[in-house]
């Protein structure tokens, strides 16, 4: 099994580029079959769950060429099925995207519920009740969500809860629904707003993307498109982090830095330095770091996403801090792991008490989750002595050439398979 070795106590300097954003790949490529004509999308990033979904969209007839790693040219005008139960599938979060662009240009689809990381409940009754209101039937059945409809008509929706997956999956099915759709409460995500955009640019009729309030006038049908996915904001956040935890001086490019504006504020809120470019943030870590309160909240607040890589921050921070998480319930699993390194947090119930002290140890952890995992490297890097990290393929799901990207940065990181290779890591950084 593959796994992360690491030896920590060296600053991350340099420059490192980011690449596209996984939320917003995910439901582009799954609306990119919602067309009969060609369509080419570039800055897909090379991760496992975009892999696994390209591949599922194959196994059902779409036609798709790789013009490198990041770009792909797509035809779905012969997709020969709207049932999508490919195993592969279950491991991604994603795969309920593809209900919502079925829905939308078949009036059916029959897709495997899914899977992604254990960080608490998703639950889809928004998804549910938001197709139901356009006059679909829906049902989950043998581990699948099943949705039928003889026509879909506009309607009146309004979002119990602020969920993007829900927004994004009735979005795509409105855009071809007769009439006009008002979904309100909507999510206000980056990707919300470039899923809109994509559809746009395949002639679809969306108004309010990225406020609370998205209007769309359905359209009888889509024509393809050229179009470029948004920088990761969640992986520029990472390596901001990255600097702050190590100490270091790194500059993250490719990213817009509107999106990035909760992460900013909290990183000068504990010291550090930040200075933003048209295209590019510099965070520099030269003085101790402070405490402070930060609560997770969906967009334009501070990324649920981003709460471990800021906890990780903390526990090297002067004083008590306090987290709060209020999207996912079992965000903070990962504590565990940071405590076998030396931190001081207590967890009560959707909260975490932070007592700073000055260095983690090395240490062999594993990464519960996506995010959970890349902080967990964060730690090991600012660690003294040597650290694994397992599991890594939860890494993978959402991190392109994660260890190559600190490695330019300084990083002593590799992949090793066995303990032998971890002996031979230690004899050649020691």
């Amino acid at each position: 099994m593959e796994q992360y070795a690491i030896k920590g106590g060296n600053p991350l300097v340099g420059e490192v580029e980011i690449g596209g954003a996984k939320n917003a790949a995910l439901p582009i490529l799954a609306a990119s079959l919602m067309t009969d004509e060609t369509v080419h999308i570039e800055n897909i990033p090379d991760v496992r769950d975009t892999n696994v979904l390209l591949s599922a969209m194959q196994d059902i007839g779409v036609m798709m060429k790789r013009a490198g790693r990041h770009q792909a040219t797509i035809n779905a005008a012969n997709i020969t099925t709207t049932t999508v139960v490919s195993d592969k599938l279950k491991k991604i979060r994603a795969s309920y995207y593809l209900v919502g662009a079925l829905l939308g240009k078949y009036k059916e689809a029959d897709v495997v519920l899914p899977g992604g990381c254990d960080i608490g409940s998703r639950a889809i009754d928004q998804h549910i009740k938001g197709f139901e209101a356009l006059g679909a039937k829906v049902s989950i059945e043998f581990g699948r969500i099943r949705a039928k409809a003889e026509h879909l008509v506009g309607s009146h929706i309004y979002m119990d809860v602020v969920s993007v997956g829900a927004t994004i999956n009735v979005m795509m099915a409105a855009t071809l629904a007769e009439g006009k759709t008002i979904i309100e409460n909507a999510a206000k995500e980056p990707h919300v707003v470039d899923l809109a955009n994509f559809l746009n640019s395949m002639g679809a009729n969306i108004r309010g993307a990225g406020t609370d309030v998205i209007r769309i006038r359905g359209v009888q049908k889509l024509h393809g498109s050229e179009y470029m996915i948004i920088p990761d904001q969640i992986e520029a956040g990472t390596f901001m982090f990255a600097a702050a935890i190590t100490k270091g001086d790194v500059t993250v490019k490719n990213v817009i830095t509107k999106h990035l504006e909760s992460i900013t504020s909290k990183l000068l809120e504990i010291g550090c330095e930040v200075k933003e470019e048209d295209d590019c943030v510099r965070v520099v870590a030269s003085k101790p770091l402070r405490h402070t309160q930060v609560k997770t909240l969906p967009y334009p607040g501070f990324p649920t996403d981003m709460q471990p890589q800021i906890t990780v921050a903390l526990a090297l921070s002067q004083g008590t801090s306090i987290v709060t998480e209020s999207i996912f319930e079992n965000r903070f699993k990962y504590v565990d792991e940071l405590i076998r390194m030396g931190a001081n947090i207590k967890v009560e119930g959707n909260v975490a008490v932070i007592n700073g002290m000055k260095k983690y140890t090395g240490a062999s952890i594993s990464a519960p989750d996506l995010r959970a995992g890349a902080a967990l490297v964060l730690a090991a890097l600012a660690a003294e002595g040597y650290s694994t990290v397992d599991d890594i393929r939860y890494i993978e799901r959402g991190y392109e050439d994660f260890h190559l990207k600190l490695q330019a940065l300084g990083a002593q990181i590799d992949i090793i398979e066995t303990e032998r290779d971890f002996q031979k890591f230690k004899l050649k950084t020691g």
